[in-house]
């Protein structure tokens, strides 16, 4: 048996166990806690990690905004208070992981949502779905139903959390009152772990049925605190046999990232939260998920890549807003992992598949660019060249946010051309031409500037890029980095193109330079990595993205010659997305069976159970990696589905169907909401 059948085989094992949990192409269900990673539920702003244990989550992610890591550290993104747990006792015991039954776990991706559901003993279940408000962007939504069997008395509380590392909290309960509508506030205030920001959390519960912000309506409320650091919210309730109590627990956090009084902005969406029907309120969340849905990807005839492909896509949707001008780190919203940075990963591997099927995120990742552009001119200048050089790591101050021993925060200088390759897509596919004169070719006139001053002239006449680190980061500070002199050539070329949709005269050196960068070649015709390559290991594809995205290697016999040479050299430790560069040009030259091979070599192995979460490599245990989702998308959207960024927007050529789908559906691709099939 050769190793891709056994590859198969295992995988199939894999997947099985998978099915086991799972429904449908829109829902993933486990009731396995053990060996377990759980699956975000976000809204681009903040990322909420569930937990396996009864009524508790892992962590709260708030995008964008950051504090040393300590006294001598990078920037890290924060973990916020935790305004998501509770606890409930029935009959005075509490309920736990060890007294409780029939536990299982639904991710609906179509509304995003969470779903908890188990039995307490003989006495009742419970059910509570967790919601990231797509609508009300800072703040968290909890709806619990409990249905005894017997009469029962139940006490609920729920509590804010302060990570150890915050300083000086201050937690307080209040009833604000407006005239007769009282609105209760559980709340703490803390510094973030360097003092950078304060950041404010409230919550308060909602009950179905009555009028929550009448005090004579709604259950006593008991404050109870523990220390600063944690303090709780709670009541009790009297319930009868087969009689479902429904309530709700809602919270919001605001931070001075964002607000300068976050303190009572978190008490203003809370209480907007509080007095909005519970029904209209969740109504809007899904109405806007169903939006972001009218960009999907359809498989017919194998459950296990539909829910794969979904799953990704949900990723990206949840880690993204289009009214943010927010980018999406290597781990979006899940983790601190890569201290919440962005990366060339947004450009190059997730952007790609937002711009087909939503424009308004990926407006969004490229404005985060933008926004940011003086800083790269600084930085340009501090460096002793032109333009706009950009960060390897960026934050939220533009500046670069690498830790200043990893040689890629000073060297890995390709993320300049790649931000380029991205603006001059956003172009292709919106048509934007406001955009293009305001945001798109500023940038790229800067980033030409950029690669023309970092360029150096040789004896010969061409050009060479010096003292580099390619997306080959395991062979650092070469010369001619075949993917960064391919993506500079990319970028001096798209600013031209630019200049002449302006009617403005490009200048001139950028068609110079770019025709004469140096591309190395093997004797026989093989692109080299670099100048000295010599057939070392290589962490993830470099030549070989030349052929996709780029189109510096363009003939099929150098092609086929780069895919075979560097398949091989791949670490089994790289990071997921490296394959799917493989699949993609695989797929465009027809051959679909080496396609679908890497298709699921770049992300099956890298799954974790019980939901399917990729980690960033085959032997890592960080998810969600949002970098292998979209590598994985580019494959079904711009390999199996035959996708093209021209002059004439996106384009279909030459699709390629796998033969264990039946069909493939992309929907919503492009401003005009196209629809392709391939059968």
């Amino acid at each position: 048996m050769n190793n891709f059948k056994i590859l198969m085989v295992v995988l199939f094992n894999i997947a099985s166990i998978y099915l086991n949990a799972q429904n449908d192409g829109w829902h993933i269900s486990t009731s396995e806690a053990n060996n377990y990673t759980g699956i975000v539920v976000a809204n681009g702003r903040i990322g909420i990690l569930p937990s396996q244990h009864v009524l508790e989550t892992k962590q709260i992610i708030l995008n964008n905004v950051y504090d040393k890591e300590s006294p001598l550290g990078v920037s890290r993104i924060l973990k916020g208070i935790d305004f998501q747990e509770m606890e409930i006792s029935i009959d005075g015991e509490l309920i736990s992981d060890e007294n409780i039954s029939n536990w299982r776990q639904t991710l609906n991706m179509k509304e995003a949502s969470f779903t908890t559901r188990f039995d307490f003993k003989n006495k009742a279940s419970i059910e509570y779905t967790m919601y990231a408000l797509r609508n009300v962007q800072y703040s968290g939504f909890l709806d619990i139903t409990i249905t005894p069997n017997t009469d029962v008395l139940v006490e609920v509380a729920a509590s804010l959390k302060t990570p150890e590392e915050y300083r000086n909290p201050t937690s307080t309960f209040r009833v604000l009152k407006d005239l007769e509508t009282t609105m209760p506030i559980l709340q703490t205030v803390a510094t973030s772990r360097q003092g950078r920001h304060k950041v404010a959390a409230s919550g308060t519960f909602i009950w179905d049925g009555i009028n929550s912000t009448r005090e004579h309506q709604r259950p006593e409320l008991i404050h109870k605190k523990v220390s600063e650091y944690n303090h709780s919210l709670s009541f009790s309730k009297n319930l009868k046999t087969n009689a479902k109590f429904n309530f709700s627990w809602t919270a919001a956090q605001c931070t001075t990232q964002d607000f300068h009084d976050p303190q009572t902005e978190s008490e203003r969406f809370v209480i907007f939260n509080l007095l909005t029907p519970k029904e209209a309120l969740l109504k809007q969340h899904k109405d806007l998920w169903a939006n972001l849905w009218e960009g999907d990807i359809i498989v017919e005839g194998d459950l296990q890549s539909q829910q794969d492909i979904r799953l990704a896509l949900y990723h990206l949707y949840a880690f993204g807003r289009g009214d943010s001008d927010l980018s999406i780190a290597p781990m979006g919203l899940s983790s601190q992992n890569y201290n919440g940075h962005v990366f060339w990963d947004t450009e190059l591997w997730m952007y790609p598949p937002l711009l087909v099927l939503n424009q308004d995120i990926a407006r969004s990742l490229v404005n985060y660019r933008s926004d940011r552009l003086e800083k790269a001119q600084q930085k340009a200048i501090n460096f002793g060249y032109k333009g706009a050089m950009f960060p390897w790591e960026s934050d939220d101050t533009g500046e670069e946010a690498t830790p200043a021993w990893a040689l890629t925060g000073t060297f890995e200088h390709h993320i300049t051309a790649d931000i380029a390759i991205a603006f001059w897509n956003y172009y292709l596919v919106t048509k934007d031409k406001k955009w293009l004169e305001e945001r798109g070719y500023p940038m790229l006139r800067e980033i030409a500037d950029y690669w023309v001053s970092r360029s150096v002239k040789n004896s010969n006449g061409t050009y060479s890029i010096l003292n580099v680190v390619g997306a080959n980061e395991f062979a650092p500070n070469v010369d001619d980095n075949a993917f960064t002199n391919g993506s500079a050539i990319t970028a001096l070329r798209y600013a031209v193109d630019a200049a002449k949709v302006l009617k403005l005269e490009a200048n001139s050196i950028w068609k110079t330079v770019a025709d004469g960068m140096v591309i190395h070649k093997f004797p026989d015709g093989t692109t080299m990595e670099h100048k000295k390559y010599n057939g070392e290991t290589i962490k993830q594809a470099d030549v070989n993205l030349l052929s996709y995205p780029l189109t510096i290697v363009k003939d099929k016999e150098t092609v086929l010659k780069d895919l075979k040479y560097y398949e091989p050299k791949l670490a089994k430790e790289g990071p997921a997305m490296g394959k799917s560069v493989f699949a993609v040009i695989y797929a465009r030259l027809g051959d679909a069976e080496n396609a679908f091979r890497l298709f699921k070599e770049s992300y099956e192995p890298n799954k974790r159970p019980p939901f399917g979460a990729l980690s960033e490599t085959a032997t890592g245990t960080h998810p969600y990696f949002a970098t292998g989702a979209g590598g994985m998308l580019q494959t079904v959207l711009f390999g199996f589905g035959g996708l093209y960024f021209t002059e004439e927007g996106v384009v279909q050529k030459n699709p390629v169907l796998p033969k264990e789908w039946k069909s493939l559906i992309i929907k919503g691709v492009g401003p005009d909401k196209k629809t392709y099939t391939i059968k």
